[in-house]
Protein backbone atom coordinates (compact mmCIF):
# COMPACT_ATOMS: atom_id res chain seq x y z
CA UNK A 1 0.00 0.00 0.00
CA UNK A 2 1.33 3.47 -0.90
CA UNK A 3 2.37 5.69 1.98
CA UNK A 4 0.03 8.56 2.79
CA UNK A 5 1.02 12.02 1.55
CA UNK A 6 -0.54 14.04 4.35
CA UNK A 7 -0.38 17.84 4.18
CA UNK A 8 -0.38 19.78 7.45
CA UNK A 9 -1.78 23.33 7.30
CA UNK A 10 -0.97 25.66 10.20
CA UNK A 11 -3.24 28.72 10.08
CA UNK A 12 -6.24 30.18 11.84
CA UNK A 13 -9.94 29.55 11.06
CA UNK A 14 -11.63 31.62 8.35
CA UNK A 15 -8.37 32.87 6.86
CA UNK A 16 -9.76 33.17 3.34
CA UNK A 17 -6.57 32.39 1.43
CA UNK A 18 -6.00 29.26 3.51
CA UNK A 19 -9.64 28.31 2.99
CA UNK A 20 -9.27 28.67 -0.79
CA UNK A 21 -6.18 26.49 -1.03
CA UNK A 22 -7.62 23.86 1.33
CA UNK A 23 -10.77 23.70 -0.79
CA UNK A 24 -8.61 23.16 -3.88
CA UNK A 25 -6.70 20.40 -2.10
CA UNK A 26 -9.92 18.74 -0.93
CA UNK A 27 -11.30 18.80 -4.47
CA UNK A 28 -8.14 17.04 -5.61
CA UNK A 29 -8.67 14.35 -2.95
CA UNK A 30 -5.67 15.28 -0.84
CA UNK A 31 -5.42 14.41 2.85
CA UNK A 32 -5.18 17.68 4.75
CA UNK A 33 -4.96 18.30 8.51
CA UNK A 34 -5.44 21.91 9.56
CA UNK A 35 -4.48 23.21 12.99
CA UNK A 36 -4.80 26.55 14.75
CA UNK A 37 -1.99 27.26 17.23
CA UNK A 38 -4.38 29.34 19.35
CA UNK A 39 -6.17 26.10 20.24
CA UNK A 40 -3.11 24.98 22.22
CA UNK A 41 -2.93 24.17 25.08
CA UNK A 42 -6.49 24.79 26.25
CA UNK A 43 -8.56 23.34 23.38
CA UNK A 44 -6.14 20.91 21.76
CA UNK A 45 -3.85 18.31 23.29
CA UNK A 46 -0.39 16.96 22.47
CA UNK A 47 1.15 13.55 23.11
CA UNK A 48 4.65 12.97 21.75
CA UNK A 49 6.47 9.69 22.41
CA UNK A 50 9.94 8.33 21.70
CA UNK A 51 10.88 4.64 21.95
CA UNK A 52 14.14 2.98 20.97
CA UNK A 53 13.90 1.31 17.60
CA UNK A 54 10.77 3.20 16.60
CA UNK A 55 10.06 6.46 14.87
CA UNK A 56 8.72 9.24 17.13
CA UNK A 57 4.97 9.68 17.39
CA UNK A 58 3.58 13.22 17.46
CA UNK A 59 -0.10 12.89 18.22
CA UNK A 60 -2.48 15.84 18.43
CA UNK A 61 -5.95 15.68 19.95
CA UNK A 62 -8.01 18.09 17.88
CA UNK A 63 -11.68 18.96 17.66
CA UNK A 64 -11.95 16.80 14.54
CA UNK A 65 -10.24 13.84 16.24
CA UNK A 66 -6.83 12.40 16.98
CA UNK A 67 -4.06 12.61 14.37
CA UNK A 68 -0.39 11.66 14.31
CA UNK A 69 1.38 14.49 12.47
CA UNK A 70 4.60 12.48 12.23
CA UNK A 71 3.02 11.21 8.98
CA UNK A 72 3.17 14.73 7.52
CA UNK A 73 4.77 15.03 4.08
CA UNK A 74 4.41 18.81 3.54
CA UNK A 75 3.66 21.73 5.86
CA UNK A 76 2.01 25.01 4.94
CA UNK A 77 2.75 27.69 7.57
CA UNK A 78 0.54 30.73 7.05
CA UNK A 79 -0.56 33.60 9.33
CA UNK A 80 -0.48 31.76 12.63
CA UNK A 81 -1.87 33.06 15.90
CA UNK A 82 -0.35 32.89 19.37
CA UNK A 83 -0.89 30.05 21.81
CA UNK A 84 -3.73 30.76 24.25
CA UNK A 85 -3.50 29.42 27.82
CA UNK A 86 -6.53 28.18 29.69
CA UNK A 87 -8.63 31.10 30.96
CA UNK A 88 -8.66 29.53 34.42
CA UNK A 89 -4.93 30.13 34.83
CA UNK A 90 -4.55 33.20 37.03
CA UNK A 91 -1.55 35.51 37.02
CA UNK A 92 0.60 36.76 34.16
CA UNK A 93 3.62 34.71 35.23
CA UNK A 94 1.69 31.43 35.24
CA UNK A 95 0.05 32.21 31.92
CA UNK A 96 3.44 33.02 30.43
CA UNK A 97 4.81 29.73 31.75
CA UNK A 98 1.96 27.78 30.16
CA UNK A 99 2.57 29.48 26.80
CA UNK A 100 6.34 28.94 27.07
CA UNK A 101 5.94 25.23 27.77
CA UNK A 102 3.42 24.88 24.94
CA UNK A 103 5.80 26.66 22.57
CA UNK A 104 8.60 24.26 23.42
CA UNK A 105 6.39 21.20 22.90
CA UNK A 106 4.50 22.19 19.75
CA UNK A 107 7.31 24.00 17.93
CA UNK A 108 9.66 21.18 18.84
CA UNK A 109 7.36 18.63 17.23
CA UNK A 110 6.79 20.78 14.15
CA UNK A 111 10.49 21.45 13.66
CA UNK A 112 11.19 17.71 13.93
CA UNK A 113 9.06 17.00 10.85
CA UNK A 114 11.43 16.04 8.05
CA UNK A 115 9.44 17.37 5.13
CA UNK A 116 9.22 20.48 2.92
CA UNK A 117 7.62 23.63 4.32
CA UNK A 118 5.92 26.63 2.70
CA UNK A 119 7.51 28.59 4.29
CA UNK A 120 10.09 27.16 6.70
CA UNK A 121 9.09 28.55 10.09
CA UNK A 122 12.37 30.23 11.02
CA UNK A 123 12.88 31.68 7.53
CA UNK A 124 9.31 32.99 7.51
CA UNK A 125 9.85 34.71 10.84
CA UNK A 126 13.15 36.31 9.81
CA UNK A 127 11.80 37.45 6.44
CA UNK A 128 9.11 39.56 8.13
CA UNK A 129 11.88 41.95 9.23
CA UNK A 130 12.13 44.68 6.62
CA UNK A 131 15.74 45.76 7.32
CA UNK A 132 16.76 42.15 6.67
CA UNK A 133 14.74 42.11 3.43
CA UNK A 134 16.20 45.34 2.11
CA UNK A 135 19.75 44.21 2.79
CA UNK A 136 19.26 40.93 0.91
CA UNK A 137 17.27 42.66 -1.85
CA UNK A 138 20.22 44.95 -2.55
CA UNK A 139 22.56 41.95 -2.51
CA UNK A 140 20.29 40.30 -5.11
CA UNK A 141 20.62 43.34 -7.38
CA UNK A 142 17.19 44.85 -6.74
CA UNK A 143 16.79 48.62 -6.51
CA UNK A 144 15.66 49.71 -3.04
CA UNK A 145 14.44 53.32 -2.62
CA UNK A 146 16.59 55.46 -0.36
CA UNK A 147 15.47 54.39 3.12
CA UNK A 148 16.08 55.39 6.72
CA UNK A 149 15.08 53.55 9.88
CA UNK A 150 15.66 55.66 12.96
CA UNK A 151 14.57 56.59 16.46
CA UNK A 152 16.65 59.78 16.38
CA UNK A 153 14.67 62.94 15.52
CA UNK A 154 17.73 64.85 14.29
CA UNK A 155 18.64 62.08 11.84
CA UNK A 156 15.05 62.00 10.55
CA UNK A 157 15.06 65.80 10.07
CA UNK A 158 18.29 65.66 8.07
CA UNK A 159 16.95 62.85 5.85
CA UNK A 160 13.71 64.72 5.12
CA UNK A 161 15.52 67.99 4.47
CA UNK A 162 17.94 66.27 2.09
CA UNK A 163 15.17 64.53 0.14
CA UNK A 164 12.98 67.60 -0.27
CA UNK A 165 9.36 68.53 0.44
CA UNK A 166 6.74 65.84 -0.26
CA UNK A 167 9.46 63.44 -1.42
CA UNK A 168 9.46 61.22 1.68
CA UNK A 169 6.92 58.75 3.06
CA UNK A 170 6.80 57.22 6.52
CA UNK A 171 5.30 53.89 7.48
CA UNK A 172 5.10 51.22 10.13
CA UNK A 173 7.04 47.97 10.14
CA UNK A 174 3.90 45.86 10.58
CA UNK A 175 0.33 46.79 9.66
CA UNK A 176 -2.14 44.72 11.66
CA UNK A 177 -5.92 44.91 11.65
CA UNK A 178 -5.80 46.04 15.28
CA UNK A 179 -3.20 48.75 14.69
CA UNK A 180 -3.44 49.82 11.06
CA UNK A 181 -1.07 52.46 9.70
CA UNK A 182 -1.18 53.45 6.04
CA UNK A 183 1.88 54.81 4.24
CA UNK A 184 1.83 58.63 4.38
CA UNK A 185 3.70 61.49 2.77
CA UNK A 186 5.69 63.56 5.26
CA UNK A 187 3.93 66.91 5.61
CA UNK A 188 4.86 70.07 7.56
CA UNK A 189 2.83 68.97 10.58
CA UNK A 190 4.73 65.65 10.63
CA UNK A 191 8.06 67.45 10.68
CA UNK A 192 6.80 69.44 13.67
CA UNK A 193 6.16 66.16 15.52
CA UNK A 194 9.46 64.45 14.76
CA UNK A 195 10.50 64.42 18.41
CA UNK A 196 8.03 61.54 18.79
CA UNK A 197 10.36 59.38 16.70
CA UNK A 198 12.43 58.80 19.83
CA UNK A 199 9.58 56.68 21.25
CA UNK A 200 9.94 53.95 18.58
CA UNK A 201 11.87 53.49 15.32
CA UNK A 202 10.14 54.75 12.18
CA UNK A 203 10.67 53.93 8.50
CA UNK A 204 11.28 56.95 6.27
CA UNK A 205 11.59 56.23 2.58
CA UNK A 206 12.03 58.06 -0.69
CA UNK A 207 8.63 58.44 -2.34
CA UNK A 208 8.54 56.85 -5.78
CA UNK A 209 5.68 58.03 -7.98
CA UNK A 210 4.46 55.38 -10.40
CA UNK A 211 2.51 52.15 -10.80
CA UNK A 212 2.40 49.47 -8.12
CA UNK A 213 3.17 45.82 -8.78
CA UNK A 214 2.12 42.84 -6.68
CA UNK A 215 4.18 39.80 -7.60
CA UNK A 216 3.05 36.53 -6.02
CA UNK A 217 5.88 34.00 -5.99
CA UNK A 218 5.14 30.30 -5.50
CA UNK A 219 8.22 28.15 -5.87
CA UNK A 220 9.74 29.23 -9.18
CA UNK A 221 6.48 30.65 -10.55
CA UNK A 222 5.86 34.40 -10.62
CA UNK A 223 2.37 35.86 -11.00
CA UNK A 224 2.73 39.59 -11.62
CA UNK A 225 -0.07 42.15 -11.55
CA UNK A 226 0.03 45.88 -12.16
CA UNK A 227 -2.06 48.01 -9.81
CA UNK A 228 -2.48 51.51 -11.18
CA UNK A 229 -3.69 53.74 -8.37
CA UNK A 230 -2.15 56.94 -9.72
CA UNK A 231 -5.54 58.55 -10.37
CA UNK A 232 -7.25 57.19 -7.26
CA UNK A 233 -8.19 59.09 -4.11
CA UNK A 234 -4.99 57.90 -2.37
CA UNK A 235 -2.13 57.09 -4.77
CA UNK A 236 0.40 57.00 -1.92
CA UNK A 237 -0.69 53.54 -0.70
CA UNK A 238 -2.56 51.25 -3.07
CA UNK A 239 -3.80 49.13 -0.15
CA UNK A 240 -6.18 51.95 0.75
CA UNK A 241 -7.77 52.10 -2.72
CA UNK A 242 -7.72 48.55 -4.07
CA UNK A 243 -11.27 48.95 -5.38
CA UNK A 244 -10.32 52.13 -7.24
CA UNK A 245 -7.08 50.91 -8.81
CA UNK A 246 -6.92 49.29 -12.22
CA UNK A 247 -5.45 45.79 -11.93
CA UNK A 248 -4.13 43.71 -14.83
CA UNK A 249 -1.72 40.82 -15.28
CA UNK A 250 1.69 41.81 -16.64
CA UNK A 251 5.01 40.23 -17.58
CA UNK A 252 8.13 41.26 -15.69
CA UNK A 253 11.46 41.89 -17.37
CA UNK A 254 13.66 38.80 -17.13
CA UNK A 255 16.28 40.54 -15.01
CA UNK A 256 13.65 41.56 -12.43
CA UNK A 257 12.23 38.01 -12.26
CA UNK A 258 15.69 36.51 -11.81
CA UNK A 259 16.57 38.92 -9.02
CA UNK A 260 13.29 38.30 -7.20
CA UNK A 261 13.83 34.53 -7.30
CA UNK A 262 17.38 35.10 -6.06
CA UNK A 263 15.98 37.14 -3.16
CA UNK A 264 13.55 34.35 -2.29
CA UNK A 265 16.44 31.87 -2.17
CA UNK A 266 18.48 34.20 0.03
CA UNK A 267 15.53 34.60 2.38
CA UNK A 268 14.81 30.87 2.37
CA UNK A 269 11.22 31.45 1.23
CA UNK A 270 9.08 29.30 -1.04
CA UNK A 271 6.15 31.73 -1.04
CA UNK A 272 6.17 35.51 -0.98
CA UNK A 273 3.97 38.43 -2.03
CA UNK A 274 6.29 41.15 -3.33
CA UNK A 275 5.38 44.82 -3.58
CA UNK A 276 7.29 46.90 -6.11
CA UNK A 277 6.73 50.22 -7.79
CA UNK A 278 7.60 50.96 -11.40
CA UNK A 279 8.48 54.61 -11.84
CA UNK A 280 7.63 56.60 -14.92
CA UNK A 281 11.17 56.15 -16.22
CA UNK A 282 10.71 52.36 -16.18
CA UNK A 283 12.83 51.59 -13.08
CA UNK A 284 11.58 48.78 -10.82
CA UNK A 285 11.84 49.63 -7.12
CA UNK A 286 11.60 46.90 -4.48
CA UNK A 287 9.46 47.88 -1.48
CA UNK A 288 8.95 44.66 0.48
CA UNK A 289 8.08 40.98 0.42
CA UNK A 290 5.36 39.64 2.68
CA UNK A 291 5.90 35.93 3.47
CA UNK A 292 2.17 35.64 4.22
CA UNK A 293 0.82 38.24 1.79
CA UNK A 294 -2.59 38.19 0.13
CA UNK A 295 -3.29 37.24 -3.46
CA UNK A 296 -7.05 36.70 -3.84
CA UNK A 297 -7.71 40.35 -4.75
CA UNK A 298 -5.28 39.90 -7.66
CA UNK A 299 -6.63 36.52 -8.70
CA UNK A 300 -10.24 37.72 -8.69
CA UNK A 301 -9.43 40.76 -10.85
CA UNK A 302 -7.00 39.14 -13.29
CA UNK A 303 -7.83 35.44 -13.43
CA UNK A 304 -4.25 34.47 -12.58
CA UNK A 305 -4.40 30.86 -11.24
CA UNK A 306 -2.55 31.57 -8.00
CA UNK A 307 -4.66 29.43 -5.64
CA UNK A 308 -4.38 26.43 -7.93
CA UNK A 309 -0.61 26.88 -8.23
CA UNK A 310 -0.28 27.00 -4.45
CA UNK A 311 -2.30 23.82 -3.98
CA UNK A 312 -0.40 22.09 -6.78
CA UNK A 313 2.98 22.91 -5.25
CA UNK A 314 1.89 21.60 -1.84
CA UNK A 315 0.69 18.39 -3.48
CA UNK A 316 3.89 18.02 -5.48
CA UNK A 317 6.08 18.55 -2.44
CA UNK A 318 4.06 16.01 -0.44
CA UNK A 319 4.24 13.38 -3.18
CA UNK A 320 7.98 13.91 -3.68
CA UNK A 321 8.54 13.52 0.07
CA UNK A 322 6.84 10.10 -0.06
CA UNK A 323 8.88 8.84 -2.98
Amino acid sequence: MAERAMILVVSYPEEEHTDAVCAELAQAGREVVRINLADFPSRAGVAATWRNGRAPSFRLELEQGSVDISDTRAVWWRRVRSFEPDARIAGADRRHFAVSETTQAVYGMLDALRCPWINPRQADDAAHHKPYQWSLAQAAGLHVPRTLVTSQPSVARDFIADMGERRVVFKAFLASIEDWRETRLVEAEDVARLDLVRLAPVIFQEYIAGVDLRITIIGNQLFAAEIDARHSSYPIDMRMVIDEGRIRAVELPDHVSRRLLDLQRRLGLVYGAVDMRRSDDGEYHFLEVNPAGQWLFVEQRTGLPITRAHAKLLSTLADEAVT
